[in-house]
């Protein structure tokens, strides 16, 4: 899931990211802001999800995907949108 709350005063949207994979014992966000090697650690919640809260510049868009365990690339089923990637699958996309 992303929810997206936006302030009048500030530059940027609040972006709350939650998700949940069976046997997930790590989730990590990469390629927000064009950065596909830094990644947000996700926190576990009591449920077996995860969520992290991501401060994104508003009239922007990103591509995005969750790492699951350190190998399994999963997409956001509730994104914005999705586009092909250069590696003949697909990127979640989120517009602010």
């Amino acid at each position: 899931m992303v929810q997206k709350t936006y302030y009048k005063t500030k530059e940027y949207c609040k972006v709350k990211f939650s998700f949940a994979a069976d046997a997930a014992e790590t989730i990590e966000i990469l390629g927000l802001n064009s950065d596909w090697k830094k990644s947000i650690i996700m926190s576990r919640k009591k449920d077996g999800s995860f969520s992290a809260d991501v401060n994104l510049p508003k009239d922007s868009t990103h591509e995005f995907k969750y790492l699951v365990n350190e190998s399994l690339w999963l997409n956001e089923p509730e994104a914005d949108k999705e586009v092909p990637n250069e590696f003949g699958g697909s990127n979640s996309v989120i517009v602010i």
